[in-house]
């Protein structure tokens, strides 16, 4: 039953996904995938020009601006993070996030990979 419920979120978001990518509901929550960064990433430079560091509350994103923060909760625990933005990614179609792994450990079981997510802007750099 609870591995039906959770198929039917799954779903639910895979289809509400397109959606959330709208420019049109750019104020909205966003519901997709987000997955974390490997250790191998640690001290590269990033998109924004920031050093990574896997320890600290950030992000990749394809299309926000650097410096944006999100509040990312996790759809099967309700837990939340506030991240920044500051580099691009995930380049894998079902993922809109890449969260470093404090920030993954915060809300998710990193043994998982990846964790359906909401993601609402808190506040977006111009």
């Amino acid at each position: 039953m609870v591995k039906r419920a959770i198929l039917v979120v799954i779903a639910m978001i895979s289809t509400l996904g397109i959606y959330s990518f709208n420019k049109d509901n750019a104020d909205e929550t966003r519901t997709s995938f987000a997955s974390y960064y490997h250790d191998k990433f640690n001290g590269r430079k990033t998109a924004s020009g920031d050093i990574f560091d896997n320890s600290k509350l950030t992000a990749a994103n394809r299309s926000l601006p650097f410096g944006t923060k999100l509040k990312v909760t996790n759809l099967r625990t309700g837990k939340s993070v506030i991240v920044e933005v500051n580099d691009r990614g995930p380049y894998h179609s079902s993922r809109v996030l890449d969260l470093s792994k404090a920030a993954f450990e915060e809300i998710g079981n990193p043994a998982r990979g990846t964790m359906p997510v909401e993601y609402e802007i808190l506040d977006e750099e111009s």
